[in-house]
C-alpha cells in the first residue's frame, strides 16, 4: 500500500515515514518545510534505504495534491500537516484557524475527488477539556479548549466525523498525542523547531549543546508533588508505530474511531530535566517564570483502547527518549542545518 503523508518531513511525520518504509509499505511526502528540513527527507532516505516520492508544497493548494493523487495509488493518508505550538497559538490565533482547519478541508476534498476514504489525523490531547479527571480516557470530555490550537484539532475532528457520518465508505482514525519527545536512535532526524523552541524537550536539549543559555520553567507553583507541570511524554518511534497499527485498523473498519497515544504516566518538568542531565551527564541552568497561557497542571492518558483495539502500547521510557534526544542534539547541535 501506498501512504500519503502530509507533513511527512516534519519531527513526528519523519519518525513515521521511517517506520512505515521499514514496514514494507511505499511513502509519499508532501511538506512545505514552514517548519522542518529537506535534509530530513535526505536522511531518511538513507536511512531507509529506500527512495519515496517527496512534493515541496502547502496542503492547502488543491493543483498540486490533485497531482500527487493522480501520480500515485494512494491507499491511506496520514495528516500530520499543521501548526502545532500551544504559546504560540495564543499569540497567533487567525494563523492557527486558518492553517489547519482549511488545509484538513482541502485534503478531504482532494481525497473525495480522488475516491481515497482511509484517514490517519495527527490530532491531540489539547482537545479534552481542562476540567476532565486524570487520566484522560477516549470518552472524557472534548471541547472547552483552553487555548487556539486546540481548538483547532477539536474543530478538525469534528470535520471528520461529520465526513464519516456523511459518507460510510469513509474510515477514519483520529490519534490524539500526549507529549512526544525523543529522537530516532541512529541519531540523525530529531525534533528541530525552526525557530525558539516551543515544546519543553528541545528546548532543554539546545540548552545542554549551548544554544540556549538556559531553560525557561513556565511556573512552579501548579498543585503537583515539585510545583511544576506534569505531562504524558511519549517516545516518538513508538508514536510511529501507532499510526502503522492505525493503517490496519483503518483498512477494516468504517466510520470514525479516536485514540489515545501515550504512556499512561505522567513526567514534571524537573522530572525530565534530571531525566536529561543524567543523559548528557551534565547540569542543565534554568529558571523558573510566569506561568504560560493555556497550560494545564496535570495532563496524562489512559492507553487501554489503543492497547485493546489496535495491539499498540508504548515500550520505551523517559530515559531512553532523553538519551536518544541528547544522541541527536549533540551529534547535530545546530540542527540539520549543522554548521558551526
Amino acid at each position: 500500500m501506498t501512504v500519503l503523508v502530509t507533513g511527512g518531513a516534519g519531527y513526528i511525520g519523519s519518525h513515521t515515514c521511517l517506520e512505515l518504509l521499514g514496514q514494507g509499505y511505499d511513502a509519499v511526502v508532501a511538506d512545505n518545510f514552514s517548519n522542518s528540513s529537506p535534509e530530513a527527507v535526505r536522511r531518511m532516505k538513507e536511512l531507509s534505504g529506500r527512495d519515496f516520492a517527496f512534493y515541496e508544497t502547502d496542503v492547502r493548494d488543491a493543483e498540486k495534491i490533485d497531482e500527487i493523487f493522480r501520480n500515485h495509488d494512494i491507499g491511506c493518508v496520514i495528516h500530520f500537516a499543521g501548526l502545532k505550538a500551544v504559546g504560540e497559538s495564543v499569540r497567533i490565533p487567525l494563523a492557527y484557524y486558518a492553517n489547519n482547519l482549511e488545509s484538513t478541508i482541502a485534503l478531504c476534498g482532494a481525497m473525495k475527488r480522488h475516491g481515497v476514504k482511509n484517514l490517519i489525523f495527527s490530532s491531540s490531547a489539547t482537545v479534552y477539556s481542562g476540567d476532565n479527571g486524570m487520566p484522560l480516557t477516549e470518552s472524557s470530555q472534548t471541547g472547552n479548549c483552553i487555548n487556539p490550537y486546540g481548538w483547532t484539532k477539536y474543530m478538525c475532528e469534528q470535520i471528520l466525523r461529520d465526513t464519516a457520518f456523511a459518507e460510510e465508505d469513509w474510515s477514519v482514525v483520529l490519534l490524539r498525542y500526549f507529549n512526544p519527545i525523543g529522537a530516532h536512535p541512529s541519531g540523525l532526524i530529531g525534533e528541530d523547531p525552526a525557530d525558539i523552541p516551543n515544546n519543553l524537550m528541545p528546548y532543554i536539549a539546545q540548552t545542554a549543546v549551548g544554544r540556549r543559555d538556559y531553560l525557561r520553567v513556565f511556573g512552579d507553583d501548579y498543585p503537583t508533588p515539585d510545583g511544576t507541570g506534569v505531562r504524558d511524554y511519549i517516545h516518538v518511534t513508538d508514536l510511529a508505530k501507532g499510526h502503522v497499527a492505525a493503517i490496519q485498523y483503518c483498512r477494516e473498519h468504517a466510520g470514525c474511531e479516536a485514540f489515545n497515544l501515550g504512556t499512561g504516566k505522567g513526567t514534571s518538568v524537573l522530572e525530565l530535566l534530571k531525566a536529561f542531565e543524567r543523559a548528557a551527564g551534565k547540569t542543565i541552568p534554568f529558571k523558573v517564570t510566569e506561568r504560560r497561557p493555556g497550560d494545564l497542571p496535570v495532563c496524562y492518558a489512559s492507553t487501554g483502547k489503543a492497547a485493546g483495539v489496535l495491539g499498540w502500547r508504548a515500550e520505551k521510557t523517559v530515559a531512553d527518549a532523553c538519551a536518544d534526544s541528547w544522541h541527536w542534539q549533540s551529534q547535530n547541535p545546530n540542527g540539520f542545518n549543522n554548521q558551526p
